[in-house]
């Protein structure tokens, strides 16, 4: 038989058993579909990552109070307490440094923001006029805050593009008087829409002087400090300079952790990366399930065709090609169910993107390339045993159905 006739009697083999085929490319296809699903929503959650702390800047170092033991990045790091506070003159110091471009103290607070008679709780933000620069932000309307000392408390305002057309509607915001935190402020900015940054919902906050929050909450210590090097180059050298000048502003105490934002992209890249792969690995457990359901299958047809098989074989067939026969069947089987979980599978990834469009759900191609590779070979392999006992039947025992 001609490579084409074998293709064509494995065709129609395959058809001629409605159930046997569903039942077949439906255990592929929810293997293959399983596996695209799972390594879209891990490498969209490694994507979400990185480009969350991606849009906080570039060429950012970011210094938070308290020393963490392993040098590495915890959410309780922004918490913690410290031996000294982490305090603007700190932060101010940090400006003189060679490596430094901008500086941006941040200290957070929530606080109910009200005008009018509206009342809502909003985030409150205070920072200093680098904070513009460093983050990438724009304004949409009037100015930011002041550039002058950063201890003076200054009763203004920069409001984010939501929360001012919440308090204001379509009327003006600027020149408006609001109160936060039971101080009268006057709004002198707008930001232009900037959406979530690090949990943080830039377009629901209200922008004020550093030292203005730090009165508010009743706090020395900053949340954090962001710096901004020179140049990607100056990275290391701005982490190294602001060590050891804090070491050496806190009486030699090193009571503060220094990290840069490409050390926790790549740390979360790692992380979220093997996690991708695991997450596809266990999926692909379900490749193999469907590899077994193909060989239980391909005997049963075995053995319903067994007077089939004997007939070719009577005919001259010799035993590779009734091999072939039965592996281009169960390789056919495989790429139908693979190319249909393909389908579901990018169908699934499209339903969460169209809930969740801040997340992208995209599956990586590795993974698509791997899931369909692994769904053809599991059902050539797994064809290879029902294949070999086709081709070692014998023409008259075969034909007697014995």
């Amino acid at each position: 038989m001609r490579g084409w006739d074998i293709l064509d009697f494995a065709r129609r083999a395959a058809t001629g058993s409605p159930l046997r085929t569903l039942l077949m490319t439906l255990a592929m296809a929810i293997g293959v579909a399983a596996v695209v699903v799972l390594t879209a929503l891990g490498d969209g959650a490694r994507r979400y990552v990185v480009d969350q702390f991606s849009s906080i800047g570039t060429n950012l170092v970011i210094v938070l109070p308290g020393r963490s033991q392993t040098g590495g990045f915890s959410p309780a790091n922004a918490v913690s307490t410290t031996p000294r506070d982490l305090t603007i003159d700190d932060a101010q110091a940090l400006t003189r440094l060679a490596a430094v471009a901008q500086v941006a103290p941040l200290a957070v607070g929530l606080s109910e923001v009200a005008v009018a008679g509206r009342l809502r709780e909003a985030m409150v933000l205070g920072t200093t006029r680098g904070y513009l620069a460093v983050r990438r932000l724009a304004l949409a309307q009037g100015q930011f805050l002041p550039d002058d000392d950063w201890g003076r408390a200054h009763a203004v305002t920069v409001l984010g593009a939501a929360l001012a057309r919440e308090l204001f509607g379509q009327g003006p915001a600027l020149g408006q008087t609001v109160r936060i935190g039971g101080r009268r402020l006057r709004v002198i900015g707008v930001m232009a829409p900037a959406g979530q940054g690090l949990g943080m919902n830039l377009d629901e906050i209200a922008i004020v002087p550093v030292a203005l929050a730090q009165a508010m909450f009743d706090s020395n210590t900053l949340f954090r400090v962001l710096i901004e090097a020179r140049s990607r180059d100056a990275i290391a050298a701005a982490r190294r300079q602001a060590t050891a000048l804090l070491k050496a502003r806190h009486e030699g105490e090193e009571d503060v952790t220094v990290i840069t934002q490409d050390a926790v992209l790549a740390t979360f890249d790692r992380v979220l990366l093997a996690l991708t792969a695991v997450v596809a690995a266990i999926a692909a457990i379900s490749l193999a399930v469907a590899g077994i359901l193909v060989m239980n299958v391909m005997l049963v047809a075995v053995a319903q065709r067994t007077g089939e098989i004997g007939l070719l074989k009577a005919l001259g067939a010799p035993a590779a090609t009734i091999r072939a026969v039965f592996l281009t069947e169960a390789a056919l089987l495989s790429l139908a169910g693979a190319l249909l979980g393909y389908a579901a599978g990018h169908a699934g990834a499209w339903v969460i993107r169209l809930l969740y469009p801040q997340f992208p759900a995209w599956p990586p191609l590795w993974a698509v390339v791997a899931a369909l590779g692994t769904a053809i070979g599991t059902g050539l392999l797994f064809g290879v045993m029902p294949a070999r006992r086709a081709a070692r039947l014998e023409p008259v025992a075969a034909l007697s159905r014995r």
